[in-house]
């Protein structure tokens, strides 16, 4: 029996919506990572994107357990001396929630050109609305808290 490796021409992309309401950021993130990734697909291939599309909406609408709104912090750093910036998860949550979401999915993907290439099928947004209804997304249900 041979093992099956992924083409570019075999792979059928599709475009799913999530929900983030009441969904923790980090249980969140990893199925997002998951279908980026395409490790929900049969023809999973480590070295080929084989992953889908993925609408985030209600960003603003995630949670964090325990006290990580205020003890987790999020950084920054410009290059230069004293360029360093850090912010806590709850005000990023809240002026950003885009922002926290990407970054945690942005972890969790391979950090290469194969990983940028994933994370740029991502589409994250604060609200119920989004411009990809010529898209057709289903929507992806999630068996998490």
């Amino acid at each position: 029996m041979k093992s099956f490796m992924a083409n570019p021409a075999d792979i059928e992309r599709k475009w799913f919506i999530i929900d983030a309401e009441g969904k923790t950021l980090g249980r969140l993130a990893v199925e997002i990572a998951k279908i980026l990734r395409g490790k929900h697909k049969p023809i999973f291939t480590p070295h080929v994107d084989t992953g889908d599309h993925v609408i985030v909406i209600n960003a603003e609408k995630a949670t964090m357990t325990g006290n990580k709104l205020t003890d987790k912090t999020y950084f920054q750093y410009s290059g230069y001396p004293g360029g360093e910036r850090f912010t806590t998860y709850g005000k990023l949550l809240a002026e950003k929630p885009e922002r926290a979401i990407e970054v945690a999915v942005k972890g969790m993907l391979p950090h290469n050109t194969l990983g940028r290439q994933m994370f740029k099928k991502l589409k994250v947004y604060r609200g119920a609305e989004h411009p990809h209804t010529a898209q057709k997304p289903e929507v992806f249900e999630l068996n998490i808290r």
